[in-house]
């Protein structure tokens, strides 16, 4: 079995980026925060002193020594943060990310094979912004989906080799619905994103042959990740999940990695094959912030799928709940643990999928054949 690790948003700009050792100039512009450093001091008020300048690695916690326990042979992210100096940030819009080039350890010191940037932050410091981002993950050897210099560089997969000989590949797309300036979307001949317009079947019939194009053997497999919808709320819009099965049904998609979600949201799994319609956040600065509590942001999980490589299908998927403090991933409480679980099995009541807590303290999702 090939196991693979995915996760929701990685957002290492603003005060994670001011915590580590050679942060970027740390002005905002947002209506309420101008100096990214007061989200270090935000998050220090909440739950007490931060060790600055942090280790690159320090962000990743505990998760570091159980992704080197399960050994993934995949390390998937959706990176929701430009990686540049860029001073230019995107008029119009309340918030931009970014972090320093030179804080770019925190990701290769967790290994990461894999970057998404087609979400509604890889663009916030403008096309040198992205420019710097993609040569910065390029020099990591840091694959890269979803984003590139023009259409065609963009809309290309990521192709990560195994040690069984199959071929994971991974595309990237993102839709105005999650917040994406619809500017953003690449051109034939301009820098941008992979931009789904809609989830009519000639989108998908579109990205079903760029995928039937990409495939080299009926051993590879794929996995979509797609940004899509808002930021609260666990309602799953019916042109979603008929957009993610007919990704199934026509281009024999092994996952579709759904985020956006600030919060985990429900998990289908269709024909054999994993939908996952919202990883919620994994990394990032919203401790000490205000609003929405009841969904638990401050929530994550590591999403370990295991997948027969012979035939994509899902042999079985098992969870490490973690949790944000002192900007850090750290281990929740078991009441937090049993809160992720209640949550996930009030949302995938619909889809038949349950899960369990584990002896080890992870969640294992069950489902109706």
């Amino acid at each position: 079995m090939l196991t693979i690790f995915l996760s929701g948003d990685v957002m290492t700009g603003r005060g994670i980026d001011q915590m580590l050792a050679r942060p970027v100039d740390p002005q905002l512009h947002e209506s309420y925060v101008k100096d990214a450093r007061e989200y270090v001091k935000l998050a220090e008020r909440k739950h007490g002193e931060i060790k600055r300048p942090a280790d690159d690695r320090s962000i990743w916690g505990f998760a570091l020594d159980v992704l080197d326990a399960l050994h993934p042979v995949a390390r998937i992210i959706n990176l929701e943060t430009a990686v540049t100096t860029s001073d230019r940030h995107w008029k119009g819009k309340a918030v931009h990310y970014r972090m320093s080039p030179k804080n770019v350890g925190c990701l290769t010191g967790a290994g990461i094979d894999c970057a998404t940037l087609a979400n509604n932050h890889t663009l916030d410091w403008g096309y040198r912004g992205l420019t710097e981002t993609l040569a910065t993950l390029k020099a990591a050897n840091i694959g890269v989906v979803g984003a590139g210099a023009d259409r065609a560089a963009a809309n290309a997969p990521a192709a990560l080799r195994t040690d069984c000989g199959a071929r994971i590949l991974v595309f990237g797309v993102a839709s105005p619905d999650s917040g994406m300036p619809e500017a953003w979307a690449a051109g034939e001949a301009s820098a941008g994103l992979a931009v789904l317009p809609d989830f009519s079947h000639e989108t998908c019939n579109d990205l079903a042959r760029r995928i039937k194009a990409a495939r080299e053997s009926d051993r590879d497999l794929v996995i979509v990740s797609i940004h899509w919808g808002g930021n609260w709320g666990y309602h799953i819009p019916q042109p979603h999940q008929d957009f993610a099965h007919r990704l199934i049904d026509e281009a024999d998609v092994a996952i579709v990695h759904g985020h956006s979600s600030h919060h985990v949201k429900g998990i289908e799994v269709y024909k054999g094959r994993l939908i996952l319609y919202g990883c919620g956040d994994l990394i990032t600065d919203y401790e000490g912030i205000r609003g929405h509590e009841d969904f638990r942001g401050d929530l994550g999980l590591l999403y370990l799928p295991q997948l027969d490589p012979a035939t994509g299908a899902l042999a079985a998927l098992t969870m490490q709940p973690t949790q944000m403090r002192r900007l850090q991933l750290c281990r929740p409480s078991d009441d937090d643990v049993s809160w992720l679980r209640d949550s996930l099995d009030w949302e995938g009541r619909s889809f038949g999928t349950t899960t369990e807590i584990t002896r080890q303290g992870m969640l294992r999702l069950d489902w109706i054949e």
